[in-house]
């Protein structure tokens, strides 16, 4: 991997909320690899460079709102030549459970419009995802308002432990090996 993207929407007012899960899985990230995301205009979001094996790793966190995604991403792609199966997108996903995170690579983009906007500007589906599970409100009028709020106090600490349990398969996906991470991501104690 030579990008991993957590989406979210910037902002105050969006801090905590379900949409959110993006940046706080980054956040932790980078936390984790002990480097600071800082504005980077060129690239319209925050921005981390990590040295990893001999390999440049960049953290981004698009500052463009959820819709605008990929003018952040395909923006530091083209400067920096990433290729889309290079690059991870972590985000929230509404079709799983709170409690649950899954890794993928391409398939489709199941309504959510960071990664809509990402592929119409990669120009491709072919990318990896970390999915972070929030669960469905049920009916789907309802999920703008849903996602732009903070989890209630019950789903907090399954979603807190879905970003813990797939932070720890961190080491096999900057290694390359996605399928032993999801392997080991999937698998039930």
């Amino acid at each position: 991997m030579k990008l991993v993207v957590g989406l979210g929407n910037p902002g105050r007012e969006y801090a905590g909320t379900r949409h959110n899960a993006g940046f706080e899985w980054v956040d932790r990230l980078a936390h984790t690899l002990h480097a600071t995301l800082r504005p980077e205009a060129r690239f319209h979001g925050l921005c981390a460079q990590v040295r990893e094996k001999d390999t440049d790793l960049w953290l981004l966190e698009p500052q463009t709102f959820m819709n605008r995604s990929g003018q952040s991403v395909a923006a530091l792609c083209q400067f920096y030549k990433i290729q889309p199966d290079e690059i991870i997108v972590v985000h929230d996903e509404l079709d799983l459970l709170p409690g649950i995170a899954k890794l993928k690579r391409g398939g489709g983009l199941g309504g959510h419009n960071g990664l809509k906007d990402i592929a119409a500007k990669l120009g491709t589906q072919d990318f990896w995802r970390l999915r972070i599970g929030i669960g469905h409100p049920g009916d789907r009028n309802a999920v703008a308002s849903y996602v732009l709020h903070p989890p209630r106090k019950e789903e907090a600490p399954l979603i807190d432990e879905a970003i813990q349990k797939s932070l720890e398969v961190w080491p096999l996906i900057a290694q390359g090996a996605c399928e032993a991470a999801m392997l080991k991501l999937h698998t039930k104690a």
